[in-house]
């Protein structure tokens, strides 16, 4: 798949105004209220972007429009419509400054992670306490909503308790108990909906946003390979028994990878194998067939000129 065809769409410059950079997605401005949200191929962990997958940003758009759609009865959403498989058209809303991470299952590579912290001896942790005898990748007692702050360029993100986002004066009590209702019941949903598609939501992540008239809406992405750990469900007790990890359609195994080299996400990213790469890039397509039932319909690379062609018809530009 790493061929020059196929080369990862990483970068795009657009015609216009209030450029924003993330991770993996930019966005500008699309008219009153509105922006244009572009999703590359770039593969974050660690809170650093480590390389490219072809056809990630596109499973990552489409996927999330999917959720979206399946979601809107709990809380309204940025959609307004999807003019090409890396775009969307959304409604601009303000992020706010805690990310909400729901986990189902104790797992987790790194020292941070809620398994690492718990196989180091924590039992307290976000505000929780974990009783005794736990194991790798099982079931909570019950699902917790574990925040973070939102992490600057290069930094890493904070955990928090519950507690602790309305004591620093993050977000105001009432927003917060709107919130955290919010991601339990899409958690729900989703361990609903990847039960029907053979998968389990181990945990993931969700961020919300205020509409310019401080309506809660959901934003960013949801239940995506890039969000959440997804497990395929008919191996997960064999392999939880020979104590090897789940089969995972997410981006896990990157982690992993870097990992057992060592790497945390500090100082330079070392190579890993182009296998991890390619095989990232069936997980993420496989995890999007099996949860929309729908065949995956690659778009076409190189994707710049694709875009700006979708993006001109339907007025954007």
């Amino acid at each position: 798949m790493r061929t020059s065809l196929f080369d990862p769409f990483m970068e795009i410059d657009l015609p216009l105004d209030d450029r924003r950079d993330g991770k993996v997605r930019v966005s500008w401005s699309a008219g009153e209220l509105q922006r244009l949200i572009v999703t590359t191929d770039r593969l974050s962990a660690f809170d650093r972007v480590l390389a490219g997958v072809p056809y990630k940003g596109q499973v990552l758009n489409q996927l999330s429009a999917w959720w979206f759609e399946r979601t809107g009865d709990i809380i309204p959403n940025h959609v307004i419509s999807v003019p090409d498989p890396n775009a969307l058209l959304a409604r601009e809303a303000r992020p706010l400054p805690v990310e909400v991470v729901v986990r189902g299952h104790i797992t987790g590579v790194t020292d941070t992670s809620l398994w690492g912290m718990y196989e180091a001896g924590a039992r307290s942790m976000y505000g929780y306490d974990l009783p005794d005898g736990l194991r790798k990748n099982t079931p909570l007692p019950h699902h917790l909503v574990t925040p973070t702050t939102k992490a600057t360029a290069g930094g890493h993100d904070e955990p928090l308790s519950c507690a602790e986002v309305t004591e620093r004066g993050l977000l105001a009590p009432a927003l917060w108990d709107r919130v955290v209702e919010a991601g339990l019941a899409l958690f729900d949903r989703g361990v609903e909906l990847g039960a029907a598609a053979g998968l389990i939501l181990a945990d993931t992540k969700y961020e919300f946003g205020l509409t310019a008239d401080d309506e809660l809406i959901l934003i960013d992405e949801v239940h995506t390979p890039d969000s959440s750990r997804w497990w395929v469900a008919e191996s997960y007790e064999s392999r939880l028994a020979a104590g090897d990890e789940p089969e995972s359609l997410d981006k896990e195994v990157v982690r992993r990878a870097f990992a057992a080299i060592g790497y945390k996400g500090d100082g330079p990213i070392p190579e890993v194998s182009g296998e991890v790469w390619s095989a990232t890039t069936g997980r993420y397509i496989v995890a999007y067939e099996r949860l929309t039932g729908m065949t995956f319909e690659p778009g076409a690379y190189p994707i710049a000129d694709r875009l700006i062609e979708n993006l001109t018809k339907a007025g954007l530009l």
